[in-house]
């Protein structure tokens, strides 16, 4: 097994090697977008979706704005984490509490196995948007439970693991807008219901008031990878231009005991919008990573992004580079 990453062997991840003359410690599937908008015949786009490996092959849940550009969650599955089938219809919760039972519009999904269960989070609009909370054991079968925080709340992640008797999850406060600002916190809580103990995790780049990728507000991405040296996180940083927001990937290493605590942090980018399928979709030049694969056996990781809002992207890195790379180019 690898001795950074935590975990299990997952010999059938999706890979493609480092293209050759290439030195990026992230780089791209040479065939994206690996999602295609109309994956499901009744998709607009499929983006920002949640992928784990499931029975042999892949599963998760995924967000598919419909024809009428409602935001929906739908099931996928895949053999090989490449070619996917996307329902075509909603995924349905099972809910015993009818105040939560119906909302309005669901995206952004992350999955997280946990407890022998795969615990779905995503952006509920509840009165406002807030982090909606459930779980499968067979994606099949969807249970709704308690709305983890009031609106306004996003891109909510719960780590994969309990931490001193405690359930953890990232989330990033904001407003009812499109939240020109936005900081990570993290909350404990003890049965998924009632959450407190916030604690600030990381914030945007405003140093001397100097433009960078991640200057306007930042958001958790996949679930936090557990390495021998602290928690990987992959985030997603936003630069307000002339144009509007630029959505980049940068990463963080954080405290195993103390995930408020921030190790390292990525100064530049790893990845940002530079093909045409990243630049121009729905929303122009957006990169937004929502999950991630691991190899514990090889140290391989494939990520999975939102593009423009619009498709599906793959990239690759190998962890023991990635780390390095995170450590040697960091500035908190």
């Amino acid at each position: 097994m690898s001795r950074l990453l935590v975990g299990e062997a997952l010999p059938n991840i999706p890979w493609q090697p480092r293209p050759n003359g290439s030195s990026e410690v992230v780089w791209r599937y040479s065939d994206n977008p690996v999602i295609p908008r109309h994956a499901s015949r009744t998709a607009d786009s499929i983006y920002n979706s949640a992928v784990v490996p499931f029975q042999g092959g892949f599963a998760g849940v995924f967000r598919v704005d419909d024809r009428a550009r409602n935001m929906t969650l739908r099931v996928g599955r895949s053999l090989d984490g490449i070619d996917f089938a996307i329902a075509d219809q909603p995924l349905r919760f099972e809910c015993d509490t009818p105040e939560i039972a119906e909302f309005l519009e669901g995206y952004d999904p992350r999955v997280v196995p946990l407890d022998g269960r795969y615990y779905v989070i995503w952006c509920n609009n509840y009165h406002g948007y807030t982090i909606g909370l459930g779980y499968t054991e067979d994606f099949e079968r969807f249970v709704q439970i308690e709305n983890a925080f009031l609106p306004f709340n996003r891109n909510g992640v719960l780590f994969p693991r309990k931490i001193r008797g405690e359930y953890l999850m990232l989330s990033r406060p904001s407003d009812a807008g499109h939240t020109p600002f936005g900081d990570i916190f993290v909350s404990h809580s003890r049965e998924l219901t009632y959450w407190g103990k916030h604690r600030h995790v990381l914030g945007p780049k405003r140093e001397r008031g100097l433009v960078n990728w991640q200057m306007t507000k930042v958001g958790a991405g996949p679930y936090p990878i557990e390495t021998s040296e602290g928690w990987l996180l992959f985030y997603h940083g936003v630069l307000t231009t002339c144009n509007g927001f630029t959505y980049s990937m940068g990463a963080a290493l954080l405290d195993l005991d103390e995930p408020w605590k921030v190790r390292y942090r990525t100064r530049p980018y790893l990845l940002t919008p530079e093909t045409l399928y990243e630049g121009v979709g729905n929303t122009q030049n957006v990169l937004f990573p929502c999950a991630a694969l691991t190899d514990a056996a090889t140290g391989r990781i494939a990520l999975y992004y939102g593009a423009a809002d619009t498709s599906t992207g793959l990239a690759f890195c190998e962890a023991g580079e990635l780390l390095a790379y995170v450590k040697d180019n960091s500035e908190l």
